[in-house]
């Protein structure tokens, strides 16, 4: 995959790609290119059935300071739909990349702030270096972290977000860890390995169960079925009733290798 100006995208034979945000001398803030990059990184990642895994990370020191300026200068001198346009732009590539059928680990080598967040809390694992420090800075400009806050306030809960939204105050990685907004803290030597073990996890498991078992949990956690106790039931039939799932039964009775573990050796 190629042709983008904010992003560089890689892939290895195992299927592990890595989505990873280049302005650096930006610290990776966000300007309406990269939005429209990433919304169209994250359908082209979602379609391609060679990709097993998809690693988010970002070049330079920092992993992202949000919006950018001028971006966000645009944004002030348009008028009210012009205003609403550019956060639905940037709501649905949250949720595009909310929506990937695939495991989105998340690399924070460094500071994130505002969509920073936002971008964290879109991912299923986040793995984040000890030096990392992150804010949700937005109500120091008068504004407040709308567009992100549906994925923020999921990921971290009622109570820390209305702490973090208020007061905008800054929060180490620990910190980040104890709400539920980073998975593991690291030392940035040992980020790369343990990101690394994180993926490799995937490869063990069957790729449509794993994106089953990723639906699964948004809507039982987001309450998006009347029923979810016999929602539960059709989608464990439905997997049962697979190729995978048949698959998987058949080599574990017959004491056999999985079929999808054949990718998981070193590129």
């Amino acid at each position: 995959m190629s042709g983008y100006q904010t992003l560089t995208i890689g892939q290895d034979v195992r299927g592990i790609a890595e989505l990873t945000l280049n302005r650096p001398e930006k610290h990776n803030a966000m300007n309406a290119m990269m939005i429209a990059e990433l919304a169209d990184a994250a359908a082209r990642l979602a379609s391609d059935d060679t990709v097993r895994v998809v690693v988010l990370a970002a070049s330079g020191p920092t992993f992202c300071a949000g919006g950018d300026l001028q971006w966000m200068r645009d944004q002030a001198g348009k008028d009210r739909n012009g205003k609403i346009e550019g956060a639905t732009e940037l709501a649905m590539m949250l949720k595009a990349l909310d929506d990937l059928p695939k495991p989105l680990v998340g690399k924070v080598q460094g500071n994130a702030f505002g969509g920073g967040i936002g971008l964290m809390s879109v991912c299923d694992i986040v793995v984040a270096a000890k030096k990392a420090e992150f804010a949700l800075t937005e109500t120091r400009l008068g504004l407040i972290p709308a567009t992100i806050g549906p994925y923020v306030v999921r990921r971290i809960g009622e109570g820390h977000a209305r702490r973090l939204f208020l007061n905008a105050r800054r929060f180490d990685a620990e910190t980040a860890r104890e709400i539920g907004l980073v998975s593991a803290v690291c030392s940035q030597d040992e980020l790369d390995g343990a990101v690394a073990a994180e993926v490799t996890a995937f490869l063990d498991c069957a790729p449509g169960a794993v994106a089953s078992a990723k639906s699964l949990v948004q809507n039982l956690a987001r309450e998006a079925t009347d029923d979810p106790i016999a929602y539960s039931i059709d989608r464990l039939a439905d997997r049962w009733e697979s190729d995978e799932g048949r698959a998987g039964i058949d080599a574990f009775l017959q004491r056999q290798p999985m079929p999808w573990i054949s990718k998981k050796e070193e590129p």
